[in-house]
């Protein structure tokens, strides 16, 4: 092998990472966050590609023809993709959970700020949106999930697509995330029975009695409170469930 061609092998090598992690960095949890500035995460994401492309297997040569390259790169960007995306509809089930505790507890606003959310967000899925991010760091739940795009290499070889398998799991990470999130919201759905029997009964019992103007106050009151003592546990069981996913690759 010659040094150009040396040369050309690293660069393409180099390009492939940047093809499979670089694409998974634009949705990942955390990293993908459209609040951190795009030359930001540009630059992290290049230096992180290089950072790993001494441990990841790549090709050894370079595609003789275009096409071959091309077709080699699409499929790296496929994966990075299926992992991005993965990652980001498991954490839709926060934004899911915040939007069913808004409900239940009186607090939902459409005109709330959706950050780290999709469009239509509460301001109980912002909040937990956003500490899920902030834990996300501080328990170094992150450091699993850049190994997991590390050994992501050895479950999808270079060049490889298993479309159906992709799909496959896609489907199944969008029905894990709703469950996640219902099950999250569950003690609020609790809440929101109890509250709304007791006024109903109250109301049956005293009809001159404002049911809306009290309810409304202790849902919003009691709301509150059990979000203050089940957040940790909502977002522990959320990070545990992400770090499960992530863990796959490495079988």
């Amino acid at each position: 092998m010659t040094l150009d061609s040396y040369i050309a092998t690293l660069i393409f090598g180099y390009i492939l990472v940047v093809a499979r992690i670089g694409s998974a960095m634009l949705f990942l949890p955390g990293f993908g966050e459209t609040q951190i500035p795009l030359r930001a995460r540009l630059s992290f994401a290049l230096v992180l590609c290089l950072a790993l492309y001494p441990v990841v297997p790549v090709v050894d040569r370079q595609p003789d023809t275009p096409s071959a390259m091309f077709l080699l790169l699409l499929a790296e960007a496929t994966i990075g993709l299926w992992i991005g995306l993965t990652a980001r509809t498991l954490l839709s089930a926060m934004q899911f959970a915040g939007y069913q505790v808004g409900q239940v507890s009186g607090l939902a606003n459409a005109f709330g700020p959706s950050l780290g959310s999709f469009e239509g967000a509460t301001l109980m899925a912002t909040l937990l949106l956003v500490a899920t991010v902030a834990l996300l760091f501080i328990t170094d739940t992150h450091h699993i999930i850049l190994r997991g795009l590390m050994e992501s290499y050895t479950v999808f070889p270079p060049g490889v697509i298993m479309a159906g398998d992709l799909a496959q799991q896609i489907v199944h990470a969008a029905s894990r995330s709703l469950y996640i999130g219902a099950s999250i919201a569950a003690p609020f759905f609790v809440m929101g029975v109890i509250l709304n029997l007791g006024m109903g009964l109250a109301n049956r019992m005293m009809p001159q009695l404002p049911v809306f103007f009290v309810a409304a106050a202790i849902l919003i009151g009691v709301g509150l409170i059990v979000l203050a003592v089940a957040a940790p546990s909502m977002i522990e069981f959320f990070l545990a469930e992400l770090v499960t996913w992530f863990g796959t690759f490495r079988f």
